[in-house]
């Protein structure tokens, strides 16, 4: 794949099958725009995800953005799903008030080579937000260029979006978040050394620093896997402040089990299915470790009918 933060100049006798939009999370209704560009793909037509570096409302407001995905992140996964280029466009000013035809022409038309478009029916362009989907299907009878308008997917009667997923993630509904991205919802970083109070209390834990942009559910423990040098681990995590040891960062520390690995300083992605309980400070480790083993039999147990299920 390629991946580029600028709109690409295909070469001549080369078109494209282009979505466009945010893309933040790839959840299903993001796959099933992908979907659609796939099925044109072919040896003189390449598939392109057409985004932004920021969200244009974030920009306007001058507000640092959270990510369901940080952009690495979206990468692999447009990778994964088989898209040819990856144009992660900045969103600037001269963008931001550039008409809806000059953004066809000079963009689609003439770098993209468009020859298709898959579009969502809220999809909006341009100086104001003027351009829609239909007057895509209008410059597409005119530059040559077909235009589709996909149906939303649905959860029942509602629209699968990223705002639909962060206000469950806010809740702390990993199951319902991993059911309208069609994955499990995770977050990577180096393991790293914490203060190793855990292994004093027979607790030994992986700690990472998750990435500034990176979304985050709720401060508290939930049953999760752990992605570590090709192997996967069975856990729980604690997201937060772990205030019973006075910790000073936002943090994800796993118990993981089964494992006496050393694995400082590996990648590691932790992959979140369950909320158990918020953050809680507790008078002592004892009763810390009492609430630990507890939260560690109710995952053993969610596994275990996990695997029958299989």
């Amino acid at each position: 794949m390629i991946y580029t933060t600028e709109v690409p100049r295909l070469e001549e006798g080369v078109r494209s099958a282009v979505t466009l939009g945010k893309f933040d999370g790839l959840h299903r209704g993001h796959q099933k725009l992908i979907h659609r560009i796939q099925k044109k793909r072919s040896r003189n037509c390449r598939t392109v995800v057409f985004t932004f570096d920021v969200p244009p409302r974030s920009y306007m407001l001058k507000t640092p953005p959270k990510f369901l995905l940080t952009y690495e992140e979206r990468r692999e996964l447009s990778e994964e799903r088989g898209i040819d280029i990856l144009a992660e466009c900045p969103f600037t000013e001269e963008l931001m008030h550039m008409e809806p035809e000059d953004f066809v022409k000079e963009y689609l038309v003439e770098r993209l080579h468009a020859a298709y478009l898959a579009v969502g029916p809220d999809f909006c362009f341009g100086h104001n937000r003027k351009g829609n989907p239909e007057l895509l299907q209008k410059l597409g009878e005119q530059y040559g260029f077909q235009v589709e308008i996909v149906e939303k997917e649905k959860d029942g009667a509602r629209d699968i979006s990223s705002t639909y997923v962060r206000e469950e993630l806010e809740k702390g509904n990993m199951e319902k978040v991993n059911e309208l991205l069609g994955y499990p919802y995770f977050t990577r970083g180096e393991i790293v050394h914490g203060r190793q109070l855990g292994r004093t209390i027979g607790v030994p834990t992986a700690n990472l620093i998750p990435h500034e942009i990176k979304k985050l559910p709720p401060n508290g423990v939930y049953i999760t896997k752990s992605f570590i040098d090709g192997k996967l681990f069975e856990g729980i995590t604690n997201v937060g402040y772990k205030p019973t040891v006075r910790e000073n960062f936002l943090g994800v520390e796993t118990y993981l089990f089964c494992c006496n690995e050393d694995l400082y300083g590996q990648e590691a992605e932790v992959r979140f299915y369950k909320f158990l309980r918020p953050e809680v400070k507790f008078d002592s480790l004892e009763e810390l470790k009492k609430q630990l083993n507890h939260d560690v039999e109710m995952a053993r147990m969610f596994f275990e009918e996990e695997n029958r299920q299989k």
